[in-house]
């Protein structure tokens, strides 16, 4: 799969059984559809259901950052925005392939949703431990 941001060859990045496209160059995610619901749940977050259905009916963030392109069917993505302190802008397929995370945004994402939806035992540093090893923001 080629990045949408800087247009490099992704690596394939396995963790509990979910397949995840990694960038290297820019350190963006990409979750295929149903992807995130299955990383979350593997962490004990199985409450998030609902915010992640919100994330499908969410508007169309404004913002200057440059559309992407879906790496799947390539029209562009619209720009969304999850949380509120920080806010973080994520770009959805829209035609609901999947979702592109940049750099450290997965990280972010992964902390709003442990403080709100406290999770099962010690699988929220789990899982921040993967992704800050695996999805490292860029310096």
């Amino acid at each position: 799969m080629i990045c949408p941001v800087c247009k490099s060859d992704m690596i394939v990045v396995e963790y509990h059984n979910i397949e995840l496209d990694y960038c290297t160059g820019c350190k963006g995610v990409w979750f295929d559809s149903g992807e995130l619901e299955l990383l979350l749940e593997s962490q004990g977050l199985e409450e998030t259901n609902l915010f992640l259905d919100n994330i499908l009916d969410s508007p169309e963030a404004v913002s200057s950052e440059k559309k992407r392109k879906c790496p799947l069917c390539g029209h562009k993505m619209k720009k969304i925005t999850i949380g509120e302190q920080p806010k973080i802008l994520i770009d959805m397929c829209s035609e609901e392939h999947g979702l592109w995370f940049d750099g450290d945004e997965v990280n972010q994402l992964i902390r709003h949703l442990a403080g709100e939806h406290p999770p099962k035992q010690d699988s929220r540093e789990q899982v921040v431990s993967f992704l800050e090893e695996v999805f490292e923001a860029p310096e």
